[in-house]
């Protein structure tokens, strides 16, 4: 196997930019900041006046007891119990602002979630063709993770850090400019440290979060194909790949984690230094008379005050760095051009009036018309058409090459040719899940694009050849084709794909629930499930993508028997590699390389003796 790739690594694109973008978010919580912004300050406060009070404490009462056989400590107490109130004081505002960021982090990532979610479902099937699922996941994950920390943890300890700065520099300053002097220099020194050492672990930290998506992605879809690993014997060379990707993840962990380690013991160390360098200047002054004890030794706390909160800052660098690179992908995924929907034609639900025109009405009626702008109505009768269409999934390789087609309402056609002819590629372009690059697609003479994706959508019923079942019971994934439909409407549909019998046999029948992917069902079943789904819908137009691939020919020939009545009236198009299951199909369409080559019914082609006859004769294999 090879060894490990180079990573390359990238710093956020634009920090100030995201930052900003995270501030926007905020907008709905703006009288919660400002509580939080009170009892920061008043955190904040609290300290630099209680240990502003040494000063006084050690002037005024302990430095006169020096030799005095019988103190007086009724003062001492007074001044004592003040500095108790005023700690107090800063821990309830502590409390306070830690507590209300907790609601401003959850609700701030409460509505990106809400968000990306929203704005996945607008995303073109090409978005997720080119993802695995576990780097989408992470977003989800691993990015609002550290952005939670970020807002929760991070925000609130920078500002409240720079606060405590502000306000203990000025106190230094008021106590004694000169040990002043000494404290900035040694704090140049240190933000030098920290710049240099956060701007190498940003790039770090943005690679670590690639390759923890990239990890994910992996480990979701070696689960999903355990079986093929098996199968095939793969485990050791998915191990391999796994420990390829782990290791990236780890060296660019190792490396975020390494800068982000030793920024707190630099920062630790240099304040130990600033405090020693501090205290004996401040004594050579004491010796001169030029600072009292009591004024030192406030100095000294404020000293050790103004060290750490500029080590927080250096540490929490390193969070928002990871913070704003996660922030980065999730602006990202908001960022992705949506799919596009330029229709304005929509299907209703219509009947016929007593003149004999239609009319839209709100109960469902078996009859459905395009709805135009100008108010038209526009029967739907399954009319579909191909004019000269072209199509690449990449832009380089067409994939179909001016085919032209056409199906009259309730026809059944059929497409057949081997894996990569363009079949399903075909039926993929009727619902729009991708736009053609020239031609044109009608239905009822209307050019798709005019029709709304949702309406055309919902007029066109797919069992997919990969089935994907929802979490719940079986009633509910049935009833995933039609929202409203009833429980009697979903048993129908189910005894029309030939599944009531076995759902009746399910331990708790109907409520029987579905996990994994119905991974407690057979293939077989789980397309009779999706078949059911269809089914209950009831849509104008059907596309059975090898919908009986994974059942059994004795079950086929039932499930035909019952889509028979479902097919009825209504424009079906069928792939299938069973060539049976075609043959009383009213035009099948044999495509080769992306190009229609035969059509005709059965019989015609039977006659023609071409590629369908040899097909059919099992002179050559469909694969």
């Amino acid at each position: 196997m090879p060894g490990p790739r180079k990573q390359s690594f990238a710093k956020p694109k634009n920090a100030k930019g995201t930052f900003r973008r995270i501030l926007k978010y905020f907008k709905p919580y703006r009288g919660q900041l400002v509580l939080v912004l009170i009892g920061l300050l008043a955190s904040v406060a609290a300290n630099i006046a209680g240990t502003y009070m040494l000063r006084p404490i050690i002037n005024e009462y302990i430095i006169p007891w020096i030799g005095n056989e019988n103190p007086d400590f009724t003062g001492l107490i007074g001044q004592l119990a003040v500095m108790a109130a005023v700690y107090t004081i800063g821990i309830l505002g502590t409390f306070m602002y830690n507590r209300l960021m907790i609601n401003v982090s959850t609700g701030t990532l409460l509505k990106l979630r809400l968000e990306m979610f929203t704005k996945m479902q607008t995303l073109p099937i090409s978005y997720f063709d080119g993802r695995t699922h576990g780097e989408i996941m992470s977003t989800y994950t691993n990015d609002t993770d550290v952005m939670r920390e970020m807002i929760s943890q991070g925000l609130p300890s920078f500002i409240s850090s720079a606060v405590r700065i502000v306000g203990v520099f000025t106190m230094m300053i008021v106590l004694n400019p000169i040990l002043t002097g000494i404290a900035i220099l040694m704090l140049v020194i240190m933000m030098l440290i920290t710049k240099t050492i956060a701007g190498r672990s940003g790039r770090f930290f943005k690679a670590r979060q690639d390759s923890v998506g990239k990890v994910n992605g992996y480990i979701e879809e070696m689960i999903e194909g355990q079986k093929v690993v098996k199968v095939f014997c793969h485990e050791q060379a998915v191990n391999s790949r796994f420990d390829e990707l782990n290791e990236t993840l780890r060296r660019n962990t190792a490396a975020a984690s390494t800068l982000a380690s030793i920024m707190g013991p630099i920062m630790n160390n240099l304040s130990h230094v600033t405090y020693a360098i501090i205290a004996a200047s401040g004594g050579l002054l004491g010796v001169a008379g030029i600072i009292d004890i009591g004024t030192l030794g406030a100095f000294l706390q404020y000293t050790r005050s103004f060290s750490m909160p500029v080590a927080e800052i250096s540490q929490q660098a390193n969070n928002v760095l990871s913070a704003l690179a996660g922030a980065e992908r999730i602006f990202a995924l908001l960022d992705e051009k949506a799919e596009e929907d330029e229709g304005d034609i929509v299907m209703v639900n219509a009947r016929v009036n007593e003149k004999g025109e239609l009319e839209e009405c709100s109960e469902r009626t078996e009859i459905w018309a395009w709805k135009k702008p100008t108010g038209e109505l526009i029967r739907v009768r399954g009319d579909v058409r191909f004019e000269g269409v072209t199509f690449s999934y990449d832009g380089k390789v067409d994939v179909l090459k001016n085919v032209s087609l056409y199906a009259k309402p309730g026809q059944k056609i059929a497409f057949v040719g081997s894996t990569g002819a363009g079949k399903t590629t075909i039926t993929n372009l009727i619902n729009r899940f991708y736009d053609i690059q020239s031609g044109r697609i009608t239905y009822d003479g209307i050019p798709i694009r005019q029709i709304k994706k949702a309406s055309l959508r919902g007029s066109l019923g797919m069992v997919l050849q990969d089935t994907h079942l929802f979490t719940g019971t079986v009633r509910e994934n049935i009833r995933y084709g039609r929202l409203d439909a009833t429980d009697e409407e979903i048993v129908s549909a189910a005894k029309l794909a030939n599944a009531h019998y076995f759902i009746s046999h399910l331990p708790e029948g109907y409520d029987t629930v579905l996990t994994a992917d119905g991974a407690n069902l057979s293939q077989g079943q789980r397309q009779l499930i999706a078949i059911a789904r269809a089914a209950v819908a009831d849509p104008p137009v059907l596309i059975l993508d090898e919908a009986t691939s994974s059942i059994d020919t004795r079950t086929e020939s039932l499930i035909e028997k019952g889509m028979d009545s479902l097919m009825k009236d209504r424009t079906v198009f069928v792939i299938a590699h069973r060539l049976s299951t075609v043959r009383n199909s009213d035009a099948i369409m044999v495509l080769e390389h992306g190009e229609i080559i035969e059509r005709g019914n059965h019989d015609e082609l039977i006659k023609q003796q071409g590629k369908y006859y040899q097909l059919y004769m099992g002179m050559f294999e469909l694969s």
